[in-house]
């Protein structure tokens, strides 16, 4: 996502060539969605991975629905959309199928069942591998999931949003759906690197993020000074730890760190050879324990755990 928009400035060559050094030092998934860019994201990952489509899982996302000049128009999950939209998204990556085709946000608006029954028509086709959520309810999972086999979830998940551990995650045990662990570095916050709303950039949306404001950032800052302690005693970085923290939790949970750069790519994908104890488990835990963090994920709640 960040390398197309929302966190400032970009550099589609670095981010090819970051793309590239990920397949080179094993990294296999790559999940982007329609809306970054919009639709520039789909294009870079294309590009990307040009020649090497076999190295690579290719996920992305619909239903975030954006005009060409990056307005906002709504939730879409109708039936008729879910095909364009992957058409459009084949076209842009410049594949012949998706292997993990998610529905970005749920529509309230139209029943999960027939937004579901799309994406199934589109695996029928040969288009589409595999299809997930995102940001769902439990119920809204079991209902999809009954019209056809849910593959994986994709929800925040970190030390600063431990929200999915009280429903969400027992719900996609019980069905055996992966989870897609998305900003697992609490959008960069756990890494240590943010001190000061001014180091973000001034068109960097977190800026109107809540758990990036006033008060709120202050609070959150105590909780990465916890973070960094344990980091330090275990001989690895601060985003090291999050991201190894939440590779703990589960066989079933796939973190996707965001990484516009090699040398925090690197950082990022050394995590996989941590080691937590039960002690540093626990640790940890008591350090970031469920609501630490101050703030709401977003300023706008209404659109997530539908």
């Amino acid at each position: 996502m960040g390398m197309s928009e929302f966190y400032g400035s970009h550099d589609d060559a670095q981010s090819i060539d970051t793309i590239r050094h990920a397949l080179d030092l094993g990294v296999n998934f790559l999940d982007t969605a329609d809306m970054y860019g919009p639709f520039t994201n789909e294009q870079l990952v294309g590009r990307a991975i040009r020649g090497r489509r076999d190295e690579v899982v290719v996920a992305t996302k619909f239903g975030n629905e954006r005009n060409p000049d990056g307005s906002w128009v709504g939730i879409n999950g109708r039936p008729a959309y879910v095909r364009a939209a992957c058409d459009g998204s084949l076209q842009r990556l410049g594949v012949d199928h998706i292997d993990l085709y998610y529905q970005h946000r749920v529509d309230a608006k139209t029943p999960i069942e027939d937004t579901v029954g799309a994406m199934a028509d589109l695996v029928r086709a040969g288009k589409v591998r595999h299809i997930g959520l995102s940001e769902a309810a439990p119920r809204t999972i079991r209902r999809a999931h009954a019209v056809h086999p849910i593959t994986a979830l994709q929800t925040e998940y970190s030390l600063w949003s431990r929200e999915p551990e009280e429903e969400i995650l027992p719900t996609t045990r019980d069905l055996g759906i992966g989870f897609v662990a998305y900003s697992p570095i609490g959008r960069g916050f756990l890494s240590g690197r943010i001190k000061s709303v001014d180091d973000l950039e001034r068109d960097d949306y977190r800026r109107s993020n809540p758990r990036f404001q006033g008060a709120n950032f202050q609070r959150n800052l105590d909780l990465v000074a916890r973070i960094e302690e344990l980091a330090r005693e275990k001989g690895v970085t601060p985003a090291q730890l999050a991201i190894a923290w939440v590779l703990a939790q589960g066989g079933e949970i796939v973190p996707i760190p965001g990484s516009r750069r090699a040398e925090h790519l690197e950082e990022n994908a050394a995590a996989v050879d941590i080691i937590l104890s039960e002690d540093d488990l626990a640790r940890i835990g008591a350090a970031a324990p469920v609501g630490a963090a101050e703030g709401d994920r977003y300023p706008d709640m209404s659109r997530v755990n539908l």
